[in-house]
Formats: C-alpha cells, structure tokens, sequence
C-alpha cells in the first residue's frame, strides 16, 4: 500500500463509533486536499500547509474580498511554573486533546472571560468533572483574557532569587498612572515598576500564582481605552 492508501485503510478501521462519519469526511479531506473552492478540481493544497493553517488563508482570501477587515490577534506570552495541561486519562483521545487545547488558546486570545467559561462547560459536557491540572489550565486561559483586555503581552513567573519560598512575577509592558503607581507603593511594597522597560515585578506566593496574579492585575493594571 501507498502511504496515502494505508493512511485511509487505517482511518476507516480507527473510524467505528456512532457519529464518525463527520470525522472520517475531515479527515480524508485533509489527506486528499481541499480542492478547488470555486470549480470542479477535486485535490488541493492543504497537504502542503496543514489543514488549520489553510481554513486559516480561506478565512482571510473571504474576508478580504468581502472588504472585511481583519483584527490581527494580539499574542500573549505567559510562562507559569505550573503543571497545567489535559490529562490523558481525562481526554484519552489524542485528536480531541488538540482540538480542545486549540479552543481554549482561542478563548484565550479574547479580552471575553465568558469564552473561557464556555470551554469549560464543553469540557465537563463532554468528560465529566475537571481534574486539578486542567483546572489551572483554564486559569491560565483566564489569565490571558486579562492580559489581552490589560495590553499585557509577556508574563513570566519564577522562582525568587535568594528567597526560600514564593515566586516573582514580570508582567510588561505595564504603564501604570501616578494614581496606580501610588497605590502600588503603598499596598504592594514588594512590588516593583521598572519604567524604563515599562515592566512590572510582582513577588507571589506559590500557592495559587495564577489566582494570585490574576488579581494583582485586576487590581493594578488599567483597561486601556485602545490597545495598539
């Protein structure tokens, strides 16, 4: 067999339970290709750039013709010293992990907390309650609607230098009024804004960080009016 042929025969056989059908449809339009939208051609390009990233390039060829314009998504970089992911005895199936992790990383790229809300009611729809690391997963999805909403656009928490015990968070590019930067000083003294590189320190304990900082953020970070 042909590496596309043994990769349909393997499709079929791994394709049994009730309502496959859909499944099977996508998966063999990823394999053949997607054809040509606007005539008769029935193979495509998608091969060549994966199945996401061409529905992506159609999404944009569309709107473009139509004279839409495209709000570019903001993209956040947040490293949190957590065990944070879908456990496999939770979502056995390695497809539907990727399928929901792509969910909540778009939920996440939203200033809408609602959206990462709506993630979790599929998820416990569909695989019963929430385990603890899929629980601060979605905490972190929460987190970054905060960034977004804030301009936030890098967060990195460590460990503390020369402490033993806590973390210390940096949040940038943080611009904070006098008004913030006072109340700063005086509820957070351990708190510390480098204005040069318009990033905030934040010491945070290393139970709950992301609760923790998620408030720390409500707290002192302003909504922009715009965010460029």
């Amino acid at each position: 067999l042909s590496e596309e042929a043994f990769e349909r025969v393997r499709t079929i056989g791994e394709t049994t339970e009730l309502g496959a059908g859909f499944r099977l449809a996508m998966k063999d339009l990823e394999i053949r290709g997607a054809g040509n939208l606007l005539g008769t051609g029935q193979s495509g390009h998608v091969a060549s750039v994966g199945y996401d990233l061409y529905c992506q390039m159609v999404n944009e060829a569309v709107a473009e013709a139509s004279g839409v314009k495209e709000v570019a998504a903001i993209e956040i970089r947040v490293e949190m010293p957590v065990d944070a992911f879908l456990p496999e005895n939770y979502v056995a199936r390695c497809d539907l992990r990727l399928e929901a992790y792509r969910k909540l990383a778009s939920a996440g790229e939203t200033s809408d907390p609602s959206k990462v809300e709506e993630v979790r009611q599929e998820w416990e729809d569909r695989y019963g309650p929430i385990p603890e690391e899929a629980e601060k997963l979605l905490a972190i999805g929460h987190l970054r609607t905060l960034c977004v909403e804030r301009g936030v656009k890098e967060v990195t928490v460590t460990k503390r230098k020369n402490m033993n015990s806590g973390f210390l968070a940096r949040c940038s590019p943080v611009l904070l009024p006098l008004s913030k930067q006072t109340r700063l000083e005086r509820l957070h003294p351990e708190a510390y804004l480098k204005e040069s590189s318009a990033e905030l320190q934040i010491p945070i304990p290393e139970e709950n960080p992301i609760e923790v900082l998620s408030e720390y953020l409500k707290d002192l970070v302003p909504v922009p009016t715009s965010i460029t």
